[in-house]
């Protein structure tokens, strides 16, 4: 049986996406951070893990983005998850009784409309969106609410308030999948690198000139800042094919060679949708 890291708490929407991911029996392991998911793949306590990249709503989670660089692991998969994102209460408890919701900042953040209709509620940042449920019936809250999934109702015993808050339906997740040794898909795919540009005019024209010389389709980029130095950047970037792929090969030699620093995080299948 799979031993899969998340961060969360059971009846976290990471373990929901990795369920679906394998469509069989895995060890679910719950994690205090991100950092602690990519440590345990680290050190083999768990053979995969599984982290959120992105977000249709509010962007890249750019924490995940930065631990793909500092740690030396490998992304073999991805699954793209629809989001529910419901209100739970200890039984017995109206809309009227609740001051605070609890939840992760990211969930928060996706139901702000929400926020906006009820002023009076205070939205109070949690480390996860289970977790939040697991205190609200741990500690049997009277006037709090939780943001949390259909699943984490199941497993806390909590009574299932308001459904579908989130702001947006068209709400999804992608996650990632880490392991410790890279699995490049023979067929299609996707491949996710990071890199950085030297300090000269039209770097990064260039830099993307190299895909675009071979036609090979670009699927994200993003900037995040260098930790050696104010105004320095370094690039994710996703593209369609893999390095199983002469072409995606070849630009990546080509990479390699006009910048400063370059490592490719894994060839991986395109993810599935799951509503």
């Amino acid at each position: 049986m799979k031993k899969v890291s998340f961060q969360g708490e059971k009846g976290a929407y990471s373990e929901a996406a990795a369920i679906q991911f394998w469509h069989e029996s895995i060890q679910p392991v719950p994690q205090k951070t991100f950092k602690s998911v990519f440590e345990s793949v680290t050190s083999k306590i768990s053979e995969y893990g599984i982290i959120p990249i992105e977000n249709s709503l509010t962007g890249s989670i750019h924490q995940n983005i930065d631990l793909l660089l500092d740690f030396h692991l490998s992304v073999v998969g991805e699954i793209i998850m629809r989001i529910h994102h419901h209100l739970l209460v200890n039984k017995n408890i109206d809309f009227s009784d609740i001051k605070q919701i609890y939840s992760h900042p990211q969930a928060l953040q996706q139901c702000s409309d929400f926020f906006e209709k009820h002023r009076h509620i205070d939205a109070v940042p949690m480390y996860d969106t289970a977790g939040s449920a697991a205190y609200l019936a741990t500690n049997r809250i009277q006037n709090g609410a939780a943001i949390a999934s259909l699943q984490a109702s199941q497993d806390y015993g909590l009574h299932v308030l308001k459904k579908g808050i989130e702001n947006n339906q068209q709400n999804y997740t992608r996650f990632l999948i880490i392991a410790k040794s890279p699995s490049t898909p023979k067929k299609s795919g996707k491949t996710s690198i990071v890199f950085s540009t030297k300090d000269i005019p039209g770097a990064l024209f260039k830099a993307i000139s190299v895909f675009a010389l071979r036609d090979i389709n670009l699927l994200k980029i993003e900037s995040r800042p260098l930790q050696s130095g104010p105004w320095k950047y370094w690039f994710y970037l996703d593209f369609e094919g893999t390095m199983n792929q002469e072409a995606c090969c070849n630009a990546i030699n080509h990479l390699g060679e006009i910048t400063s620093f370059l490592k490719v995080l894994g060839s991986y299948p395109k993810g599935k949708v799951v509503n």
